[in-house]
């Protein structure tokens, strides 16, 4: 699907899984080069970012973990010129939708004396994407609180299966958006060269971008790292506190088996059996070694 928009002298090109036909036609319209072509027909599994004499080249992959609709990283292919801006995907994304149809774009985009060229457009989609990754971390987020909550309320079993899950998310996020680091230094430093020297505050901003949605990544990672510990040590202690009672059942009733054993003997001189209140007298001893052993633990705080 070709959609066209018209954003002052810009325009931009929007495929969702283009055909050959399509492809075609943008390429050349804009002079793309035809190993360029071939690429936005199909995904690539690897982000990177060329920089050609009329236009830059770059394929970004941005995490979409609840929003996809396909798979959980999503890809965009970016052909930036001065008077253009091609994007394609091969799946909805949301952001891109959004940023499409919103009516303030051109408001966001405007700067009095500035002439506006591809290079902006890309500019505020990116900041765009960004945010929409942010939104994908505050999941996260949310659910690592949720998981804090229910580790301190009795429920470190099944929080280890929820633990696990937010550690893929949080590793899928950051496998995805590791690439961006070289590919936004690369347009930082070449994409003057196309756009202007006044373009490289925009690169730098993207930089910082990136740099911010990679620590939220980082710090939500170090908090799901002490999540398990803290649920490790609590389900250790758990565990101890639940071998502690049962080797404390089993000092209990080792006495107390062993003395109705040895009552229950058939022997002619057993002692006590046969005579006047013989299981009254047993159950009186078995009483006093319980209650005795009961004393003996508390003094040890074994209990």
């Amino acid at each position: 699907m070709l959609v066209r928009r018209q954003h002052g002298a810009v325009t931009w090109i929007d495929l969702e899984s283009p055909n050959h036909a399509e492809v075609r036609k943008v390429a050349s319209e804009f002079h793309i080069d035809p190993s360029i072509a071939n690429e936005l027909m199909l995904p690539s599994i690897k982000a990177r970012a060329e920089l050609h004499p009329s236009y830059v080249y770059a394929i970004f992959h941005f995490p979409a973990l609840r929003h996809t609709h396909t798979s959980i990283a999503q890809e965009i292919d970016f052909v930036v010129g001065n008077q253009f801006l091609i994007t394609t995907h091969y799946d909805t994304i949301d952001p891109l939708h959004t940023f499409s149809k919103s009516l303030e774009v051109q408001a966001a985009l405007h700067k009095s004396g500035e002439t506006m060229h591809g290079g902006h457009i890309f500019f505020a989609l990116m900041e765009k994407l960004y945010r929409s990754v942010e939104h994908e971390i505050d999941a996260v987020r949310q659910d690592l609180r949720s998981i804090e909550e229910n580790i301190f309320s009795g429920y470190e079993v099944p929080m280890v299966a929820a633990i696990s899950r937010s550690a893929r998310s949080l590793l899928n996020l950051r496998q995805t958006i590791e690439p961006h680091r070289e590919m936004l230094r690369t347009l930082e430093e070449e994409s003057h060269a196309l756009f202007g020297q006044e373009f490289t505050p925009y690169a730098r901003t993207l930089s910082s971008e990136y740099y911010r949605v990679h620590n939220h990544v980082m710090r939500h990672t170090d908090t799901l790292h002490e999540l398990r510990e803290t649920n490790n040590s609590l389900l250790t202690t758990k565990q101890s506190h639940i071998m502690k009672t049962f080797t404390v059942l089993a000092f209990f009733t080792l006495p107390l088996s062993l003395i109705a054993s040895i009552f229950s003997m058939n022997t002619h001189s057993t002692p006590i059996v046969g005579g006047e209140h013989d299981f009254l007298i047993i159950v009186i001893a078995m009483t006093v070694v319980t209650g005795l052993m009961i004393w003996y633990f508390r003094r040890k705080k074994w209990l």
